[in-house]
């Protein structure tokens, strides 16, 4: 038994350490971020990641989520799906309430099942592969599927350029994506009369012979030639080709259209054309808001990784704040849908999916300019 002599002592020590657990700082609200960071072609898992920083450094200066404040984990898939689930399965066990990325079609696939299990919301900035379009599940994303940036490139390709006989070139590394583009644009261009050569397969990697390449690509005389392939080596390809052949016309997929293939590919990529859903010329106050946030943090231009990342850790952050009772995360953002993105409005269907208008740009004196057509 305590003896009554050490009541006031036992008192003492009891109010000193509600006062103390009174002033501990508020557990943080844990959010994870995966995307490749060390592959050979990290530009868009690194300018992903920036611009999930930075939403997290200015949610924070604004007070946090209800207080508390958010504490991003990091990981890097390292573009190879088992170190993506691994990385995944690390962040579940950190806690995590969800997650922002992967960045690329091919790791969003190893990753959804897994999420599923855990149910554990993945928000991705940048995948738009159709293998994952209308399925009640927990993957979510910030811009359209495949289809809408393709049939836009088919249109005009057929429609302003007048090509009518063209090859794609596309990287299986990153399948799941590839081919969903492969298999939209064989039906978009094929509908507007085109005809779509044999394509031609390639795996990404250090010991691509690009020269080679191009080569296979040239062969019947296509009037264009689609790449689709990440920045890296859609860049090392455009050489290769306009080496061979200045006469054909040259695309890209939206995967290649960041800063990095001007930056590689230099004259080599001058008048290539991609759809895409960034305006690099936006106007809109939310979009000048983070573009002078993002380069007074960053020293440079933000791009579309970085854009939609910032975008993607927003709805979380925004969904977490709106949480009723005992709601996930998901049903938070179901229950709202309707939200605001840098540069515009972010509507999500009962599946997670989004739509929106994509448009042409180009490749114009070492800068994407949008093209009028």
């Amino acid at each position: 038994m305590i003896a009554v002599r050490h009541l006031p002592m036992l008192l003492t020590v009891l109010t000193v350490l509600i006062g103390l657990a009174a002033c501990a700082p508020p557990e943080p609200v844990r959010v994870g971020y995966i995307g490749g960071l060390s592959d050979r072609v990290s530009d868009l898992g690194i300018g992903g990641l920036q611009g999930v920083r930075l939403a997290v450094e200015l949610r924070n200066k604004a007070g946090g989520i209800k207080g508390r404040p958010i504490e991003l984990i990091e990981s890097d898939d390292q573009q190879t799906a088992d170190i993506a689930v691994q990385a995944f399965d690390s962040l579940v066990e950190r806690h995590v309430l969800a997650v922002v990325g992967p960045m690329t079609s091919s790791m969003a696939m190893a990753i959804v099942p897994r999420a599923n299990a855990a149910k554990m919301l993945i928000m991705s900035p940048t995948v738009t592969t159709g293998d994952l379009l209308g399925i009640d599940d927990y993957f979510f994303r910030v811009i359209p599927a495949t289809q809408e940036f393709v049939r836009t490139n088919a249109e005009y390709y057929y429609q302003v350029l007048g090509l009518r006989r063209v090859r794609l070139v596309f990287d299986i590394r990153n399948r799941s994506y590839s081919q969903s583009w492969l298999d939209e644009f064989s039906k978009s261009f094929s509908a507007t009369g085109g005809t779509l050569l044999t394509p031609l397969p390639f795996t990404s990697s250090e010991e691509t012979a690009f020269s080679t390449l191009a080569r296979q690509a040239l062969a019947d005389r296509p009037d264009g030639i689609v790449l689709v392939a990440n920045s890296v080596d859609a860049a090392m390809m455009s050489q290769a080709i306009r080496r061979l052949d200045t006469r054909v016309a040259v695309g890209t997929s939206e995967w290649a259209a960041t800063e990095r293939l001007v930056e590689i590919g230099g004259k080599w990529t001058e008048g290539i054309t991609v759809a895409q859903f960034f305006e690099r010329d936006g106007r809109m106050p939310t979009y000048v808001t983070f573009r002078n946030a993002f380069i007074s943090r960053f020293n440079r231009e933000p791009g579309f990784p970085e854009t939609f990342s910032y975008d993607a850790a927003n709805v979380i952050f925004d969904a977490l704040a709106a949480r009723q009772g005992n709601q996930t995360i998901k049903q938070a953002i179901l229950a709202r849908r309707h939200f605001v993105g840098a540069q515009r409005p972010i509507d999500f269907d009962d599946y997670g999916d989004t739509q929106g208008k994509t448009f042409m740009v180009g490749i114009r004196n070492g800068a994407f300019v949008p093209i009028k057509h």
